[in-house]
């Protein structure tokens, strides 16, 4: 009966050993997954601020564009508004018939120099505005590369 006993408590200290181990090496395995969940975190965290940082430079760009844009938009139909109500004055109020033909003239004239010119600042807005694209937002995604292949490296 003593040898029973003695193999009963041999096998269970090996199990009971076994079974410290299992739990042991369970217990390295979640402290392994939690830091590789945080290095994943992590990682994906700076994915996304580059990201962001991408996404707000493009979006300063557009605003810019916008506000040129929009003020040029205003301040032509301020003038706009200003010239024809001069020029509305000048011809209800004028009693020589060859200055109003002359002042309708100037009118033309003035109207059409005032599309071309606001026509003109639209367009260098948007030729400014594919410049800084090219320039910034290119330069911007270069920064995210870089510091993507520096992360890699690193890693």
């Amino acid at each position: 009966m003593t040898i029973q006993l003695t193999l009963t408590v041999l096998f269970l200290a090996i199990a009971i050993g076994s079974l410290c181990i299992t739990f042991w090496q369970l217990q390295r395995c979640r402290t392994l997954t939690r830091k590789l969940t945080s290095h994943h975190i992590a990682a994906n965290s700076a994915i996304q601020a580059r990201r962001m940082d991408l996404y707000e430079v493009r979006n300063r760009a557009k605003l810019l564009e916008e506000t040129v844009s929009g003020s040029a938009r205003a301040v032509e139909k301020m003038h706009r508004a200003i010239s024809n109500t001069t020029f509305s004055l000048v011809d209800r109020f004028s009693r020589d018939d060859e200055f109003r033909k002359n002042a309708r003239k100037a009118r033309k004239t003035h109207d059409k120099a005032s599309k071309q010119v606001y026509q003109t600042v639209r367009t260098t807005n948007k030729a400014i505005h594919i410049l800084a694209d090219t320039l910034f937002i290119t330069q911007a995604e270069k920064r995210v590369v870089l510091r993507k292949d520096t992360a890699e490296k690193d890693q």
